[in-house]
This record gives C-alpha cells, sequence and structure tokens, in this order.
C-alpha cells in the first residue's frame, strides 16, 4: 500500500485512515467518526483549501492544514 498525507489524496479515491494527530482535532474527528482504520472516500479536494469526505453516508470537510496531518494509505 501507497502511504500519503490526506491533503494529497484525489477525488474519487477511497482510503483509509491510518494515524491521526493527537491533540483537540483527533478528539473532534473521533466525534464525528473518523479513526485510525477508518475507510473515506474524497468527494473533493480544493486546492489550497478543505479536503471533502463521505463515509458512512455523512460528508465533513477537514481543513488542508489538518489533512496534510493525516496520514492515509
Amino acid at each position: 500500500m501507497i502511504t500519503m498525507n490526506l491533503g494529497q489524496v484525489k477525488a474519487g479515491m477511497e482510503v483509509g485512515i491510518k494515524s491521526i494527530p493527537d491533540g483537540p482535532a483527533k478528539i473532534g474527528l473521533i466525534r464525528m467518526g473518523i479513526t485510525e482504520g477508518t475507510r473515506v472516500i474524497c468527494k473533493l479536494n480544493i486546492p489550497s483549501g478543505p479536503v471533502v469526505l463521505r463515509y458512512n453516508r455523512h460528508e465533513v470537510a477537514i481543513g488542508r492544514k489538518l489533512a496534510e496531518s493525516i496520514t492515509v494509505e
């Protein structure tokens, strides 16, 4: 498997969350149901903007800085 950060994922790709940095953002993502091991589909990746993810019939926008700190494969 190829490892990259969430900011590098292209629209339409399905990836698994490998690691999320500790801190308030991790707690927020866990509350939304996104944890290590969650499979997500990138709906939209706006250059210099958010990454929109779809999982379990939910869509969520992740800010660029946070997206670039999340490792996926």
